[in-house]
């Protein structure tokens, strides 16, 4: 599914991941998990992916060496989410950083999460393997 990195196609995004995953027979329970990371990875691709022109983000799903996985593609600004620093969840609110909370909520609802930048594009994969 390709569609304009827009907020008016977020629901739309979501929904198309949580059908495939239900498709492949991913777990109601993990279906959740899924739908809220891919909600995260998505907003970040839509806030800050093309800051000076509207871009597109394209999913792609399905079953590859007995896991789940997803792929979020887009053609905006480099950014690898996979190496940034977590964010200290032991300090107050008041001494974080702002920032990283979305992809460490990623990093601990997705069992593997992957990162590359290939033809001009960020690539991010979800990778849950089969129970």
């Amino acid at each position: 599914m390709k569609r304009p990195a827009r907020m008016e196609h977020l629901e739309s995004l979501i929904g198309f991941v949580a059908a495939c995953a239900r498709e492949h027979g991913v777990p109601p329970k993990i279906v959740s998990k899924i739908e809220l990371a891919a909600e995260e990875a998505l907003v970040n691709i839509i806030r800050y992916a093309y800051p000076d022109e509207t871009g597109e983000v394209e999913i792609v799903c399905g079953q590859d060496d007995g896991a789940f996985t997803i792929i979020f593609k887009d053609w905006g600004i480099p950014f690898d989410p996979v190496t940034r620093p977590d964010p200290d969840t032991h300090l107050s609110l008041a001494e974080r950083r702002i920032g990283g909370m979305g992809i460490l909520l990623v990093k601990r609802m997705i069992p593997e999460v992957r990162y590359e930048r290939k033809d001009q594009a960020n690539v991010l994969y979800f990778i849950i393997p089969e129970e």
